[in-house]
């Protein structure tokens, strides 16, 4: 599998598997099942997973990480986050974790991008996945604690860097504008960003992925299906967007696109996973999966002949917006 490298030198390979579900997002995972998609990721070449203490309070990382022990250190990729705190909740250790993992809830997630809190954080992370170092550390959702996370956050995550506990910092987030910000702020190598540049918004081409190009630093997309309006290939009336329904224009956006798509031979799931790839910027695409079969299908999807006349089609029906500029390629 081809891999792009960040300016540092660490090579992501262009898909990633991102392990949100091997912390039982919104369904029980089985550790067979997590195992098996890790396991069939690998033998695709996959080399980047993504996790973090916030998937299943700490599940996903101890799930990964448990797989990884049984693969060499030297030629994986592996990210997680800061921010969100594991601590001991044993009040609520009965009940169901209430944000939208099947665990119990014998943790609770507090937030803290303080220098102490990144620390505590990274060391957790360290000793849930039995690493003794992190290739990227991203701020993780930094939304509503901009000042401290751009500020003791990213500068404890850059200390870390320099000691050599983590190799890459940066931040993911939902939206592009913040992560822009930070790049104009510190030195920081990659971001990550969520459904903001996918084949139905392209919000993060229009300042972060310029911004990223001309300071060198690059940009991890995640949430390329947009919730689910474009995992299949013909987009259904009842189809999620930013995991809520999808409202009746962007369904009619995503049908256009898939009769385009239709005539060149290709699925919209193809064409979404392809799209964010179109931008050297982009080092790798993530996409998350429960099961083997479910990385095989992201795998296909990756590996699908996308002819250039699609993307031309596409922009000439102004279902896509122009392509980057020369002078920024």
């Amino acid at each position: 599998m081809r891999a792009r490298a960040l300016r540092n030198g660490v090579a992501l390979t262009e898909l990633g598997l991102g392990t949100a579900q091997f912390g039982n997002l919104y369904r029980e995972t089985t550790a067979e099942e997590a195992f098996g998609a890790a396991e069939a990721a690998w033998e695709a070449g996959v080399r980047y997973f993504d996790t973090a203490p916030h998937y299943g309070l700490g599940l996903s990382e101890r799930r990964l990480g448990s797989f990884l022990a049984t693969k060499p250190r030297g030629e994986v990729v592996v990210s997680s986050k800061v921010g969100r705190l594991l601590v001991p909740s044993p009040g609520t250790a009965g009940e169901q974790d209430d944000e939208g993992f099947a665990v119990p809830a014998s943790l609770r997630r507090t937030w803290d991008f303080s220098r102490e809190g990144v620390l505590r954080s990274v060391d957790a992370t360290l000793e849930r996945m039995g690493l003794d170092h992190i290739d990227i550390a991203y701020l993780h959702d930094p939304d509503d604690h901009l000042e401290q996370a751009f500020g003791e956050g990213i500068e404890t995550l850059i200390e870390l860097r320099a000691q050599g506990v983590v190799r890459a910092v940066g931040a993911g987030m939902n939206q592009s504008a913040a992560l822009a910000e930070l790049i104009r702020r510190a030195d920081v190598d990659v971001v990550m960003v969520a459904g903001r540049f996918s084949l139905l918004d392209q919000e993060a081409g229009q300042e972060l992925l310029p911004l990223a190009a001309e300071r060198e630093v690059g940009v991890v997309v995640a949430g390329v299906y947009n919730s689910g309006l474009l995992a299949s290939p013909r987009p259904a009336a009842n189809a999620k967007y930013d995991y809520q329904d999808a409202p009746p224009h962007l369904v009619r956006h995503a049908r256009a696109i898939a009769e385009v798509c239709e005539r060149h031979g290709v699925t919209v799931p193809e064409a979404a996973v392809a799209f964010p790839l179109l931008d050297p910027v982009v080092v790798s695409v993530v996409v998350g999966a429960r099961t083997s079969a479910q990385v095989d299908s992201n795998v296909a999807r990756y590996a699908a002949p996308i002819p250039d006349a699609l993307w031309d089609d596409l922009r000439s029906a102004a279902l896509l917006p122009p392509a980057p500029s020369q002078d920024r390629i």
